[in-house]
């Protein structure tokens, strides 16, 4: 089976701050989210406008119902919700878990990210995909993406950036 890129609601609001979005056709093509991340990117209606275009133009879709429908159930037996994951990461989560294939989380919380690796999910998070766009020529400068990221409303701690920014200096795209 094919390989699944899944996001979360807050890579794809982080990547709408500094006009990255497209980043995420070019570095993976196709990327899916659950019913509950689009509901909360504000649902159809209220999309930002480049996470609109994106479901437009069919690379950045929502997934099917048969999936969706596993999610809402809560997933295997086993699998109960943490009480401190939100909808969305729970139900990419769980959407990876269900998925037969490789599976790319893209996951910004921190316990959510724990949870998913805990379950032996592969994950990532917006620095993440800023360094690959870097490592791709999509980003001249990584730190003005950062830079622009701080200066929105958008959490991230400087740990996480000056991991980031160190890796791109080893991949060489500066």
């Amino acid at each position: 089976m094919a390989r699944l890129l899944l996001s979360d609601a807050s890579p794809l609001v982080g990547l709408t701050r500094v006009d990255g979005v497209s980043w995420l056709r070019a570095l993976f093509g196709v990327v899916s989210v659950t019913r509950q991340v689009e509901m909360e990117l504000g649902g159809r209606t209220t999309l930002e406008p480049a996470i609109a275009e994106a479901m437009n133009d069919g690379w950045l879709r929502v997934l099917d119902r048969s999936v969706h429908d596993r999610e809402a159930s809560g997933g295997p037996a086993d699998i109960v919700r943490p009480p401190h994951l939100g909808n969305g990461e729970w139900s990419t989560i769980l959407a990876a878990k269900n998925h037969d294939g490789p599976t790319l989380i893209l996951l910004d919380d921190r316990l959510a990210r724990r949870e998913a690796g805990a379950m032996g999910l592969q994950v990532a998070g917006t620095a993440a995909v800023i360094v690959m766009a870097n490592r791709r020529g999509l980003v001249a400068s990584p730190a003005a993406v950062f830079e622009r990221l701080l200066q929105s409303d958008f959490r991230i701690s400087p740990r996480v950036i000056r991991s980031a920014l160190e890796a791109c200096e080893v991949g060489g795209n500066q």
